[in-house]
């Protein structure tokens, strides 16, 4: 089973921390949406375009699957929380919350390829949060602040997953 699993909105570094927290338990790290693109030979983004959000969410429930069976950690998408099954999943493993303030996100995903972030990153990224803030919370152990450097959100991880 997944050592800890992040979860969290775009650019909230779920793929940074898991690569740090990786060296710091001395376990490989992976990237659900790097593990789809490797298979598929196309970006989540590009996929999203040309086969379509639902197809995208199967690749990735078949990535989470094959990630949380795994002594890894995992990094999620943004959007693992969409579907049920996926928070069924997540509710049994050592899943964190990674959360920043919209406009740190924002400055963070730049003018990456995030189709689900459309021609007004802003009012998308508010929306996103409403949607899936309660999913983000229902199957977090705990919610961490990822608004410091990255060495303070792996100790946060860290710390915080002793205590859950």
């Amino acid at each position: 089973m997944a050592r800890v699993v992040l979860i969290g909105l775009p650019g909230a570094g779920k793929s940074a921390v898991a690569r740090a927290l990786g060296a710091h338990y001395g376990v490989a790290w992976v990237d659900t949406d790097e593990e789809v693109a490797t298979r598929e030979g196309a970006s989540p983004g590009d996929l999203i375009r040309t086969r379509g959000e639902a197809a995208f969410r199967d690749l990735e429930s078949h990535a989470l699957e094959l990630a949380l069976a795994r002594d890894v950690i995992v990094a999620t998408g943004g959007g693992v929380v969409e579907r049920a099954s996926n928070r069924d999943a997540l509710r049994s493993a050592p899943t964190v919350w990674l959360d920043a303030p919209d406009e740190v996100l924002l400055a963070r995903v730049g003018e990456g390829d995030r189709p689900l972030l459309g021609d007004d990153p802003a009012r998308a990224l508010a929306r996103l949060r409403r949607r899936r803030r309660g999913w983000y919370e229902e199957v977090a152990r705990i919610r961490v602040a990822a608004t410091g450097t990255l060495d303070e959100v792996v100790a946060a991880v860290v710390d915080g997953m002793m205590l859950a």
